[in-house]
């Protein structure tokens, strides 16, 4: 009741807008899997290079739907992130606008509760850039996988020391591991990760 309440009272000035769909009531059993790729590990800086996400109906990942968007190089694109992503000047040069990738983002997602990993400092990025271009606060859930395989595992062998780095849960999960810092592969990697957790754990793991 709350969360329906918050969501008619931020998206009261966008009522008949593109962004109306953003403040409905989220659709059971349906979440969205993000990842950005960026310049900074600094939220309040970073500007994002590239998107992906990846529709999850269920228990199934909706593959054929998922996004992948390259944007314009920003300015601050510079050699520390580029190593971690692979993304230079030359491979984004036809890129689009970060308004462009981000409506196209959002017309994606709609309601729908976002997963990922570290997705709080996605969404962080995701929110400030959409408050800058169109006064939009966002008011979707996010769902951290790391926090939900931690919380899974703790409650089978409390104690336990765990490794969150994202290929030891995917080992430890016995999924594959796609290649990293790819913002579609992340996103795919992630929804695969909460997919696993919440309708089909390893052997001895409860159900999120």
């Amino acid at each position: 009741m709350l969360d329906t309440l918050r969501r008619r009272w931020l998206g009261r000035a966008f009522k008949g807008s593109p962004f109306a769909p953003l403040f409905e009531p989220p659709p059971a059993e349906e979440w969205v899997a993000l990842d950005l790729e960026t310049t900074s590990l600094d939220p309040t800086k970073a500007e994002i290079v590239a998107i992906g996400a990846v529709r999850i109906r269920g228990a199934r990942l909706l593959t054929g739907q998922a996004l992948s968007l390259r944007l314009r190089p920003p300015t601050s694109l510079a050699g520390d992130s580029i190593v971690i992503h692979g993304l230079r000047h030359q491979d984004l040069t036809d890129g689009l606008s970060q308004e462009q990738a981000l409506s196209r983002l959002l017309a994606f997602i709609g309601p729908s509760p976002l997963v990922g990993y570290h997705i709080d400092y996605d969404f962080r990025i995701l929110s400030r850039h959409c408050h800058r271009l169109w006064g939009l606060t966002l008011p979707h859930r996010t769902i951290e996988v790391s926090r939900l395989y931690y919380d899974a595992v703790t409650r089978h062998l409390p104690g336990s020391h765990l490794d969150l780095r994202l290929s030891s849960i995917c080992q430890h999960l016995a999924l594959p591991r796609l290649e990293a810092h790819d913002a579609l592969n992340d996103a795919l990697t992630a929804a695969l990760i909460f997919v696993r957790l919440r309708f089909g754990p390893a052997p001895g793991y409860p159900k999120v």
